[in-house]
């Protein structure tokens, strides 16, 4: 296993929303306490800092780019998935998704789910975008012409990460306070069955053809590489309290974000060949390691620091990392167009 520890901290210290955006820029995106960080790709400084009163968990960009979607919690605690369990009963004002244009940064609805909102994605062919709602053991169907709730969906015990696959049918759902994924049969509206992976799986991954699910284990220290036909279940051996994965889009690696635990924090990201079902490199990041996400063009990993305000830029291909960026306090998810 390769193991890279140098790491280059770039210059960014200038105040967020008085940089330069390159006239091509594409941006990622940072879920923060109180807001959202939109970062450069081009020049990996923060552009603008777009406020939100509460603890913003996960952030979502839609398939066309021009819309992000976030879950908001109320603010408190160290973010993560630490103290999640216990959430229950039905949703507040403070607890809810929210849609923004990725563009202008405008608020264009508030959608109050459920009790807990952890994540939500967008279906590929922007019909619907889903929120998991950990205390309530649902998630929510929201219709992206209407932005309202048109369905709730029983889940498992504490659904939080969630992936949905590339022909918009089935979302995968892991339920954090069991051992299962739920699948969600998009035009049924329904889970029609969950698989076994392992202990407090946090988030998932689908590959592209549909075939090969993976979930993180976070009290396993393992990625769950599940054969969907047949539902077997490999493990690889990763780092310390893995929270995210992230599938790169030609389906050959899955990275894996190590976050540890606010007392005890990890700080690296493995990379999980997924044809050998294999860790073949670990890299150090910041502490508290938790949203990860790659470039469209497979050249870039982006990592959330909980515990280091910072997003740590990894080299795909020399598996180092190249840049570390300051954003918002406690970052959780990320997303990148």
């Amino acid at each position: 296993m390769e193991t890279n520890q140098n790491q280059k901290e770039a210059n960014n210290l200038g105040q967020p929303g008085h940089e330069e955006q390159a006239a091509d820029s594409t941006f990622y995106f940072t879920a923060n306490e109180g807001g959202i960080s939109k970062i450069d790709t081009l020049t990996n400084k923060v552009i603008e800092s777009i406020e939100v009163e509460g603890t913003v968990h996960n952030v979502q960009i839609s398939p066309e780019n021009k819309m992000i979607g976030i879950t908001i919690v109320p603010s408190g605690g160290h973010g993560g998935h630490e103290g999640h369990e216990g959430h229950g009963g039905h949703g507040t004002k403070n607890e809810k998704a929210a849609l923004y244009d990725a563009k202008t940064n405008e608020l264009i609805k508030e959608i109050y789910s459920g009790a807990h909102p952890a994540h939500i994605v967008f279906t590929e062919n922007n019909q619907f975008v889903l929120v998991t709602n950990t205390g309530d053991n649902n998630v929510s169907v929201i219709d992206m012409k209407t932005y309202e709730v048109v369905r709730t969906i029983p889940t498992g015990n504490g659904p939080h990460g969630l992936r949905i696959s590339a022909d918009s049918k089935f979302a995968y759902i892991a339920n954090m306070n069991e051992n299962t994924v739920s699948v969600i049969d998009l035009g049924k509206m329904e889970e029609t069955k969950k698989i076994v992976v392992g202990n407090v799986p946090i988030t998932t991954g689908i590959t592209k053809d549909g075939k090969t699910l993976v979930a993180t284990l976070n009290s396993e220290n393992s990625l769950a590489i599940v054969d969907v036909a047949s539902e077997k279940v490999e493990k690889v051996k990763v780092g310390k309290g893995p929270a995210q994965v992230y599938i790169q889009s030609d389906d050959k690696y899955a990275w894996v974000a190590n976050q540890g635990t606010f007392g005890n924090p990890s700080n690296s990201v493995t990379k999980v060949d997924l044809e050998t079902k294999e860790a073949i490199a670990t890299i150090e990041v910041g502490n508290g390691a938790h949203g990860i996400v790659t470039s469209k063009d497979n050249k870039f990993v982006y990592v959330t620091n909980m515990y280091d305000n910072t997003v740590s830029v990894i080299d795909i291909e020399k598996n180092e990392v190249i840049t570390t960026v300051n954003v918002g306090e406690n970052p959780n998810g990320i997303t990148i167009q």
